[in-house]
């Protein structure tokens, strides 16, 4: 015999999954986007987070440049976006398409045109100026411009972290990349085997520095995500390192 269902319970349903609803569309925020970079997004290489080639480095097309707003100083380099047009107030989406994107690059305000009528990165706008292969995957080339939705997410990425160690003798350069999870980092130490435990700062992107003479040490790197975890990255580079390689040891942050 079939069960019967109160309508008490049926009410109970319904409340939690409105307010799970209204929790999930609390999480998205209004913003905008363009793009840049051409059809296979070579225009997007570079850029103001240090990440160089992104394809070699593994952030491929699926990247943007964030308005001064969002970037922060490049505090947000290697963060993670899930975005979707905003087919409220748009002809040209895509509907029902959301594209997960990398911070990589920072697009700068154009104080000679208004917020609303070209100057898209003009603070206080929260902006993506996205490589054009991952803009088209939600919105219609023709358009241009779409308003959208957004959310930080979870970065997901293949392999540890990265640590490309340039400079000189008395100065370290090291940018870090392909960080998991938070995808941003909010310190750095560093360590060779004949040094205690250096704090490093951000010089620029996400290249952080430190006045050190370690040639012919090993070098370790503590390292805390935006999260708040902590990875110790143990004799990652070994002795002989040289300036210009980069190393990994596998772990990432999740």
């Amino acid at each position: 015999m079939a069960r019967k269902v109160s309508s008490c319970h049926s009410l109970v349903v319904v409340v939690v999954a409105a307010s799970l609803a209204a929790t999930a569309r609390a999480a998205w925020i209004r913003g905008s986007a363009t793009f840049y970079g051409g059809a296979d997004a070579s225009g997007t290489m570079g850029g103001a987070c240090g990440y160089g080639n992104l394809y070699s480095t593994g952030y491929g097309t699926n990247t943007a440049a964030l308005s001064s707003s969002l970037f922060k100083d490049g505090a947000s380099c290697g963060e993670c976006y899930q975005v979707m047009c905003d087919q409220q107030n748009s002809q040209w989406c895509r509907p029902g398409v959301t594209v997960t994107i990398t911070a990589t690059n920072l697009c700068p305000p154009d104080w000679s045109k208004p917020n609303n009528n070209g100057g898209w990165c003009n603070p206080p706008r929260q902006h993506f100026d996205m490589a054009q292969p991952a803009w088209e995957k939600i919105g219609v080339y023709r358009g241009g411009y779409v308003p959208v939705m957004y959310q930080r997410v979870s970065c997901s990425r293949s392999g540890g972290v990265r640590f490309t160690i340039n400079g000189n003798n008395y100065f370290e350069l090291v940018l870090i990349t392909n960080v998991a999870g938070p995808g941003s980092l909010k310190s750095v130490q560093i360590r060779g085997t004949r040094t205690g435990w250096v704090t490093m700062s951000r010089n620029w992107g996400a290249n952080w520095q430190a006045n050190n003479y370690l040639n012919g040490q090993s070098i370790s790197f503590r390292v805390t995500a935006t999260n708040g975890q902590t990875l110790e990255f143990g004799n990652v580079a070994g002795p002989n390192w040289q300036f210009g390689q980069t190393f990994t040891n596998g772990q990432n942050f999740y």
